[in-house]
């Protein structure tokens, strides 16, 4: 088929705003899937995808459809992840497009992710369509959705679509419209191959298949390919595209999006944003965009039985074949025996992760507390990269220490300002400014230290606003801050799992409030168990689990007071003696408790 008669495009919301029902509706229309294998969110193949109603592995689909004109067409629509922790992945889908449509709830109308996948959007000089869904809801404010997308886009009210995913009003239009407003794509079909590797499975028979978008040349059976990042090379065994399903063909021509089968052995040699090219003519220079994905967040993922270990190490090697943005290495606790430390994109990636081994590999995990990755300066001039408190060095040999920061976007009502910038101000944010999308929302602008983020600050944002703020945040820099490492120690050794780097400033009351959680939490002994928050030498909370104490003065009746001192002072001993050999019991909710410090 020609190039003029391609049209590549994909679709942006806020999570639950219908972007996978959208999609569904779009397949149906276009006949790409049978009425009879229908089912709820098509493109979501996880059991977790469908039960949370995100999207979290995006899914790339090839349809036919015969315009109003009679001509035949093919839509490649990608499918994005809409959470915040996958910025980078959705940054590459649309770079492999000509053309986004905004889907806006026209119940929840414009929110956080909405604006800064916009702006990713414009910044790739992507054709917007906006669409306002669930039109046919009782609680739809269409006018008002229409004047955020105004405001928001600067467009005419007329280019403003109405749908209804759920139903299928106003899909006919929309496909339309895709085709007269979204630009074929461009790119000279002569010369070296170049393609954008924007996703890639792994296959336990065919090894990593990368999705590519061909922006020139083309690729076919029996080329010698290289990747740019690493300059590995790699004969293609096959090359198709991707229709619910791997449909092989001859050769993938400029424009054209599918999948390339090359014996790649793992997803990491084959990263997200990567260009390939042929070996014997390479191109002479990488598509933009490329960057290596790091972690943001860092957990400790400890079995519950030491002899699951093995099996979390198996299932671990076997997650992070599909999930190139994992990362993990072994390390021990004293408190909590073998386990790994893990990088992750963020909290959600976090509990998908952690959800997925629980429930694919019938492991029963502990997670410790999220930390991030701090930069340590030490007096003789060396610099550590710190993203687990365990390894943090003494007080005396630091010279300074520097915290990730990002800039955060919060869509919220008007009536809540003052809730969330309360909310900012107790975090540490740094307030830039306050903008209004229409008289009743505004978006507020801050600076936040990463780790003051990544806890509960999502849920503390719902609560103070009903529900009604969301968020979206980008890295931004390292930055200079007064920060300690917080110790909480049981009988005066030091429980690791359960140490936290803090900031200076709030290092009393975090100690203090975790340390009183802690003492609900620990079950009472034979014998008295202290509980302190410690920084460095210094002890600066401290609670006590009182002992259980067996009336051993029951049996003496009248007498000399003496005897009973005596029994009283045998008992005494015989605690001390106890609490030198015992061991105090902690129990997984007490590892939890960090997080809901403050609740």
């Amino acid at each position: 088929m020609s190039q003029a008669n391609i049209r590549n495009f994909c679709i942006i919301a806020h999570i639950d705003h219908g972007k996978s029902t959208l999609a569904d509706r779009l397949l149906e229309t276009t006949g790409s899937i049978m009425k009879k294998d229908m089912q709820e969110q098509v493109l979501d193949s996880m059991d977790l995808e469908r039960e949370r109603g995100i999207t979290i592995k995006m899914h790339p689909v090839k349809m036919n459809y015969r315009s109003k004109s009679g001509q035949e067409y093919i839509f490649n629509l990608i499918d994005t992840p809409g959470h915040v922790d996958f910025g980078y992945e959705v940054s590459r889908s649309l770079a492999a497009c000509e053309g986004a449509v905004l889907v806006v709830d026209a119940t929840q109308g414009v929110e956080a992710q909405t604006v800064a996948n916009l702006y990713q959007a414009v910044n790739h000089n992507l054709t917007i369509i906006p669409v306002i869904n669930k039109i046919d809801l009782p609680s739809a404010e269409v006018e008002r959705s229409k004047q955020q997308i105004i405001e928001l886009l600067g467009c005419d009210e007329a280019d403003i679509l109405l749908v209804s995913a759920k139903t299928g009003l106003g899909i006919d239009n929309l496909l339309e419209t895709i085709i007269e407003k979204i630009p074929a794509p461009s790119g000279q079909t002569e010369g070296p191959p170049r393609a954008m590797i924007f996703d890639c499975i792994f296959d336990v028979y065919r090894g990593a298949v990368p999705y590519i978008r061909m922006v020139e040349g083309s690729l076919k059976k029996g080329m010698q390919i290289k990747l740019f990042s690493n300059e590995k090379i790699f004969e293609v065994t096959e090359v198709g595209t991707l229709k619910l399903g791997m449909y092989p063909k001859e050769e993938l021509l400029t424009g054209e999006v599918g999948y390339v089968v090359a014996g790649i052995r793992t997803v990491s040699d084959a990263r997200v944003g990567d260009t390939i090219t042929d070996a014997e003519h390479p191109a002479q220079e990488a598509l933009p965009g490329y960057k290596q994905v790091k972690p943001m967040v860092y957990a400790g993922l400890y079995p519950t039985e030491n002899q699951q270990y093995p099996e979390l190490r198996e299932a671990l090697d076997k997650l992070v074949l599909n999930d190139s943005a994992l990362s993990y290495i072994p390390e021990t606790s004293g408190a909590l025996g073998f386990g790994f430390r893990c990088g992750f994109l963020g909290m959600l990636h976090m509990e998908i992760v952690q959800e997925r081994l629980e429930r694919e590999y019938n492991l029963s995990l502990i997670n410790t507390v999220p930390n991030v990755e701090y930069k340590i300066y030490k007096t003789d001039g060396t610099v550590l990269q710190v993203d687990n408190p365990a390894e943090m060095p003494s007080e005396v040999s630091i010279e300074k220490v520097e915290e990730p920061y990002v800039a955060a976007e919060i869509v919220v009502p008007a009536e809540f300002i003052g809730n969330i910038m309360k909310l900012g101000q107790d975090r540490r944010g740094i307030y830039k400014k306050l903008e209004y999308l229409d008289p009743t929302r505004g978006i507020l602008f801050y600076e936040f230290p990463l780790a003051e983020i990544i806890f509960d600050f999502y849920d503390k944002l719902k609560s103070l606003s009903k529900g009604y703020a969301s968020l979206d945040y980008e890295m931004l820099e390292y930055r200079e801050s007064e920060l300690v490492k917080l110790d909480i120690l049981i009988n005066g050794d030091p429980l690791d799992a359960l140490s936290s780097i803090v900031h200076k400033q709030h290092s009393f009351e975090w100690g203090k409030a975790l340390v009183e959680k802690l003492r609900k939490l620990i079950p009472r002994q034979q014998y008295e168990i202290a509980i302190q928050a410690a920084i460095g030498s210094r002890i600066i909370a401290r609670e006590s689990v009182k002992a259980y104490r067996k009336n051993v003065t029951a049996k003496c009746y009248g007498g000399d007071i003496t005897r009973k001192r005596k029994l009283l002072e045998k008992q005494k001993e015989g605690k001390k003696r106890m609490k030198q050999v015992g061991n105090v019991e902690i129990p997984q909710e007490a590892f939890l408790a960090v997080l809901k410090v403050g609740d």
